[in-house]
């Protein structure tokens, strides 16, 4: 039950329809006795800094979730953002501190690679290819590069968004070994979808599947279904892979924390988490 005590977290995005989080927050929250909730906000990109900036003047927020098409731009609007969030050139979380200054930082590639470390998967002295350089692939593939990879190879629809990020983790890890231009699968241990195809129906698939050999461990953003097009087709292959949700179960434990709730395992969050496909 909302009341005139309750936390507010924002959950910013455009369109609301396919967000998850809601239905893994405020289950928790409840079972915790957290009086919090986290609520969807359709916000569209032109729109996006002028309701940022009012949006914080409430006196009853503690931050915001941020998503699809907003993380980049948040980057610009907060006052102070972390490393991470820099080295990504996105944010996805948004704190607000006693201050009233906003301090913004960025989960999603510290949980997309908890997950696969918790799958067992070694990323040290990995080969891999992330397709997607907008901000959840620039995000991913920073902590990729964090955890140890050797040889990381981007691609994106806008060739300049890849040497952006190409540029900037150079910068930060020069002995990664970065290439632009290709997403021919063949060669990787891992590969990553994280471009918006497998959101509608009738998206062509991110990579050639055929090119793709059983041992690559295969992963995924879009959070549309539990297994996308791609996730199937390449399961059928024998490929291990990660769902969408997976990443999201696994880096919010971290957004717990930051914005001063304690914190959860992943298990304890799916265990009452209310998400339906």
């Amino acid at each position: 039950m909302i009341s005139g005590k309750t936390t507010l977290i924002a959950h910013l995005g455009y369109p609301t329809e396919s967000f998850k989080a809601p239905m893994i927050y405020n289950p928790w929250f409840d079972q915790q006795g957290i009086d919090a909730v986290v609520m969807p906000m359709g916000v569209k990109a032109e729109d996006y800094a002028g309701v940022l900036a009012s949006l914080f003047k409430l006196t009853n927020i503690r931050g915001a979730l941020v998503t699809m098409p907003h993380k980049i731009t948040t980057l610009s609007l907060v006052d102070e953002a972390t490393p991470t969030a820099k080295i990504a050139g996105a944010c996805n979380a948004i704190l607000k501190r006693p201050d009233g200054s906003l301090l913004g930082d960025q989960f999603d590639g510290a949980g997309f690679v908890r997950g696969v470390q918790r799958k067992g998967r070694a990323l040290e002295g990995a080969r891999v290819l992330v397709s997607g350089s907008g901000g959840v692939g620039s995000a991913i593939a920073a902590s990729l590069a964090a955890a140890g990879v050797a040889q990381m190879a981007l691609y994106d629809s806008s060739a300049a968004s890849s040497e952006a990020l190409a540029g900037r983790l150079r910068a930060h890890y020069p002995q990664l070994v970065v290439t632009t231009g290709s997403n021919d699968p063949a060669g990787f241990d891992l590969v990553v979808n994280a471009t918006p195809l497998g959101m509608k129906e009738g998206d062509p698939l991110p990579f050639d599947v055929a090119r793709i050999a059983p041992s690559t461990f295969v992963g995924e953003v879009v959070m549309k279904s539990e297994y996308t097009p791609l996730l199937r087709a390449v399961r059928d292959k024998g490929c291990a892979v990660q769902v969408g949700t997976d990443m999201l179960f696994e880096m919010i434990p971290a957004y717990l924390e930051f914005f001063g709730f304690g914190s959860a395992t992943p298990e304890d969050l799916r265990a009452v988490a209310t998400l339906a496909y």
